[in-house]
């Protein structure tokens, strides 16, 4: 992606040459070469830059997805304790009113059974 815009890799800097004059090396080969490595290390730098941008954003993205899945995960949890809590409770009423039923109307029918009885004397 990014390696059609760097012109050396660490073997061009490596392997280079430079012509020797009467004086030295050539100035205008090492200053165009200087030029080239000036070149890549800005776009090193912008690559780096818009990469850490990119970075910082998905982990922003990360945290808040992080954050959603656990309200999620709460919010399942409450619905499940709710529907089990609801449904133990309406367990619980039924039981309770059959109970209550059985207990009333055996003490009906044998306060109907007493009363029979006291009518006979």
């Amino acid at each position: 992606m990014y390696q059609n815009k760097i012109k050396l890799t660490p073997q061009d800097i490596l392997e280079k040459n430079f012509k020797i004059d009467t004086r030295g090396y050539r100035l205008k080969e090492v200053d165009q070469f200087l030029d080239d490595i000036i070149s890549d290390y800005e776009q090193f730098l912008d690559i780096i830059n818009n990469l850490e941008k990119e970075k910082a954003d998905l982990i922003s993205e990360v945290m808040n997805l992080k954050q959603q899945l656990r309200n999620s995960k709460l919010n399942m949890e409450v619905v499940s304790n709710t529907r089990s809590h609801s449904d133990v409770t309406n367990v619980d009423i039924i039981r309770r009113l059959s109970q209550l039923e059985k207990m009333v109307y055996d003490l009906q029918s044998d306060n109907l059974g007493n009363d029979d009885l006291s009518d006979n004397n």
